[in-house]
């Protein structure tokens, strides 16, 4: 439901994550085994759109467990430095990346919000800089963190984003084809829900899985969480004020997890059936920062 902001947003949102980093290190949507023997975690577009990324410095905001950083490096970025307020997430990117032989001359993880990313990281600009699915509905200010993105992207460098449509945002659970919710809402929307995107009954043991009704407690604890949707102009604009050039906006119809219940998957991305009509579920852009760049 949507609510005025609450004082305690960053602190409810960090224990929720904090407490999923094991549910996410055991779960099949991350596949930590498969990225362990050699599997990059980046979607095909994101590598197609991003281009070569040897010899370029990277950053990636809100970077979770890290493999989407450390999957950068295996794909030839000469350093990467990857953010995340959670301490529990970053020990286990850290860990992650001392199994992949990835020490901190090529890969850094830093504990730290995101609106403190330019104190917290250890350059003051980087050839790239990267946020990955699933990261802007935690903050409450975009312009602060185009802002924030934008000081840290090299003179010549880019910033590349991955996101979830905010389309999605709006539309039913079940069907993905009704219009259920304000596609300009500024409010929070806050839920208690143990489920989440690795898993849609995750929170609940095999024995109780989905029934919620009974009362039972699902072995998560902080199932709070305080999301924003960010209507697709205010994010360009917002890039565009901090001075970055947008290079190009690119709409995706298919997602990375069952969304909506009407989706199908196949081939590790989902999307709807051929009979339906298509809506952008994932998008993409690329807005560059004037300037030489310091080395080729």
């Amino acid at each position: 439901m949507y609510s005025p902001m609450p004082a305690d947003w960053r602190e409810t949102n960090r224990r929720r994550w904090d407490e999923r980093v094991p549910l996410h290190l055991a779960s099949d949507f991350y596949d930590v085994d498969g990225f362990r023997a050699g599997k990059s975690a980046l979607r095909d577009f994101e590598r197609a759109e991003v281009g070569d990324v040897h010899g370029k410095s990277l950053l990636h905001l809100q970077c979770h467990i890290g493999m989407d950083t450390l999957s950068w490096a295996r794909h030839g970025a000469s350093r990467v430095v990857g953010l995340d307020f959670s301490e529990r997430a970053v020990e286990a990117a850290r860990e992650l990346a001392a199994e992949a032989g990835l020490g901190p001359e090529r890969a850094t993880f830093v504990a730290a919000d995101v609106y403190d990313a330019v104190a917290a990281v250890p350059d003051t600009a980087y050839d790239i800089v990267y946020t990955g699915v699933g990261a802007l509905c935690w903050l409450p200010d975009i312009r602060r963190w185009a802002e924030t993105a934008a000081s840290l992207v090299a003179p010549g460098g880019f910033l590349y984003l991955a996101e979830f449509h905010p389309l999605t945002d709006i539309l039913d659970d079940a069907t993905g084809s009704r219009i259920e919710h304000d596609y300009f809402a500024r409010d929070a929307w806050i839920e208690d829900d143990p489920a989440g995107y690795t898993d849609m009954d995750a929170g609940y043991s095999d024995k109780d899985a989905g029934d919620a009704a009974t009362g039972t407690a699902p072995p998560t604890v902080h199932n709070r969480s305080v999301e924003w949707q960010h209507p697709l102009g205010d994010i360009v604009s917002a890039l565009a004020a901090a001075g970055l050039r947008v290079e190009f906006l690119r709409e995706h119809d298919t997602t990375l997890f069952p969304r909506f219940r009407a989706l199908e998957g196949r081939d590790g991305v989902y999307r709807f059936p051929a009979d339906r009509p298509r809506i952008p579920l994932m998008y993409s852009l690329k807005a560059s920062k004037a300037g030489q760049p310091s080395r080729g």
